[in-house]
């Protein structure tokens, strides 16, 4: 059974869906040699050439595909994408290399926000998840710089107008702290560009430090340092995958038995040291909320 081009693109990790879309409107797209577009049809796993900026790759249908999702604790400072032309780091330069396929991000963090990030390989499930018809929450520890009342935290959880329109917390909280590092918990269940930003600057407030610690019902994993990311075991994997209307993964690339768990372990925890070593370097400024709301 023939598919959209943009589905097999994204669901083979080389982009969500959204975005390969975009990329087969450039004109970036070609099937056996011609200019592919939008509409066009192919099988996964076929025997087309298709290329990517010429780039030939790999069709992989559906039960070639084995989902993986990784948690990754987002530094301030880097960027969402895969490539800046000013050199700055990115979310992708620490993510573990993969043969045949490329980490998706589930939605974006801005440069100045920490915290949880996932990555997945499969597109299909990043662009489900980011699509705001299945209301997936985002909570985030929120530091601000300004006198906060009761009258004003209502107002952010009944709607305040933003220029792309009115903009509320689901839920909005106290967590901790005093004076100038007073934190509060807010969940959200889209994602607009600098949204929490905006929604407290609209009450003359700014924010003086951002970090999302959860995406649905998985936590920023305990004990994970910034620039670490940990693989999110197949019970995980599948939570998200239902709470998009998906069918659950029956593979996993993480071992089962105890011995393999155990290496499994000293493997991810040798990466996770390289991975943040140039992060330490850097330093980090500004308290952690006190407690992580699962």
């Amino acid at each position: 059974m023939s598919e959209k081009l943009q589905k097999v693109l994204a669901r083979a990790g080389h982009g969500s869906r959204r975005e390969m879309e975009t990329v087969i409107a450039a004109g970036r797209v070609s099937i056996d040699g011609q200019v592919a577009k939008l509409g066009d049809r192919i099988e996964g796993g076929s025997d087309l050439k298709v290329r990517i900026d010429g780039n030939l790759i790999s069709l992989k249908s559906e039960d070639e595909v084995i989902c993986r999702v990784l948690a990754y604790y987002k530094p301030e400072g880097e960027l969402c994408t895969r490539t800046d032309p000013q050199g700055r780091p990115t979310v992708f330069d620490r993510l573990p290399k993969i043969k045949d396929s490329r980490w998706v991000a589930v939605g974006r963090l801005d440069i100045n926000t920490s915290g949880l990030l996932l990555f997945t390989t499969d597109g299909e499930l990043a662009n489900r998840l980011m699509h705001p018809s299945h209301e997936v929450e985002r909570e985030y520890a929120i530091r601000v710089f300004g006198e906060v009342d009761d009258a004003m935290l209502n107002r952010l959880r009944t709607g305040v107008d933003l220029e792309d329109g009115k903009a509320s917390f689901r839920r909005l909280g106290r967590a901790g702290g005093e004076g100038l590092n007073t934190w509060y918990h807010g969940v959200l269940t889209e994602g607009r560009n600098r949204e929490v930003r905006r929604m407290w600057e609209s009450q003359e407030v700014q924010v003086s430090r951002l970090m999302r610690i959860r995406y649905g019902e998985i936590p920023l994993p305990k004990g994970l340092p910034r620039g670490g990311w940990i693989e999110l075991p197949m019970e995980q994997v599948n939570y998200l995958r239902a709470m998009v209307e998906m069918d659950p993964e029956t593979r996993t690339l993480l071992a089962q038995d105890k011995a393999g768990a155990r290496r499994q372990k000293t493997l991810k925890t040798n990466k996770i040291r390289r991975a943040v070593s140039k992060h330490r370097s850097r330093g980090a400024g500004g308290n952690a909320p006190a407690k992580r709301s699962r």
